[in-house]
């Protein structure tokens, strides 16, 4: 057996992430992938960006404390290989770039920022999902997230259509969305409705694994669509305090859990599907993984 140790940061609009992971290889090809640690930060830089279009210096500044912390985490656990990939608010942040190069100095960490179809792939490819799926159905891979949700059509195997819509959980809850952009979502959906007809949805995101967890799911077990609008009107019925109380929610989820729930209710009902599968892998699975496909095979 051989193992290798590769670290993920995952910047989002929410929150920031660290995972670092052991892959270990067996003789028969088989693969491992363990987790040694994990950290999330609730930082909240959509807070920030999607009202007033830039990290602000408080928050600027406990991106660096953090991301200094995670730098003596992947030295501690002399990660072969690393990547830190920031999504939808350091996107659209004005000083992103400033933010970027304020992260490399203070921490040593280089911050790629990536687009909503990479980040789409990445997690996609991570679940390991393209070997489990019948090929002679459609699909819809939608990751919800803090700044925006992105949504993948697969169908006959393949990626056929890709979209980023700026409908996220912290922009939500901000009110920092469009009307606009609720059209542009529901009218493709539609679209997307009426030529592929999709059978099923593959959720992704922080909240969707908090809500399959909630619904005491086992692994890999299908959500139903009523199941998930039960819970929906259940919780907006609920101010964030009573979520915190009865729910055992911290305050950051018990905030943009609702929001995502509108999201996947939503597509649901405009696709007209009845299930969500919940492979519980996020951006920063999809960069370990990638990761090994890069270093580890060598």
């Amino acid at each position: 057996m051989k193992r290798d140790t590769f670290g993920a940061i995952d910047i989002g609009s929410n929150a920031i992430r660290l995972l670092i992971n052991y892959v270990e290889r067996y003789e028969d090809g088989l693969l491992e992938y363990k987790k040694a640690a994990f950290v999330r930060v609730p930082i909240r830089l959509g807070d920030d960006v999607f009202l007033r279009g830039g990290v602000s210096g408080a928050k600027a500044e406990a991106l660096c404390d953090a991301m200094q912390g995670f730098a003596a985490l992947l030295r501690a656990f002399s990660v072969r290989a690393w990547r830190a990939c920031a999504t939808s608010a350091m996107r659209e942040a004005a000083n992103g770039a400033e933010v970027v190069e304020l992260i490399r100095n203070c921490s040593g960490i280089s911050v790629e920022i990536i687009d909503g179809e990479t980040e789409a792939d990445m997690i996609y490819a991570a679940g390991g999902l393209k070997e489990r799926l019948d090929p002679s159905k459609t699909y819809l891979y939608v990751d919800v997230g803090g700044g925006s949700t992105e949504i993948v059509v697969y169908a006959e195997g393949r990626k056929v259509e890709a979209r980023s819509f700026r409908l996220g959980t912290v922009r939500i809850f901000s009110g920092a969305e469009s009307p606009e952009e609720w059209t542009r979502f529901e009218e493709w959906l539609r679209e997307v409705a009426a030529r592929w007809h999709p059978s099923g949805i593959i959720g992704s995101g922080g909240n969707i694994n908090k809500l399959h967890k909630m619904l005491e799911k086992k692994s890999r077990e299908c959500i139903r669509a009523k199941e998930l609008t039960a819970l929906y009107n259940r919780l907006r019925a609920m101010s964030v305090q009573q979520r915190m109380e009865q729910l055992y929610l911290n305050q950051s989820r018990a905030e943009v859990i609702v929001p995502a729930l509108r999201i996947f209710t939503e597509v649901m009902y405009l696709c007209r599907i009845d299930t969500v599968s919940v492979p519980r892998m996020g951006l920063a699975d999809g960069i370990i993984h990638e990761l090994y496909r890069q270093y580890g095979e060598e």
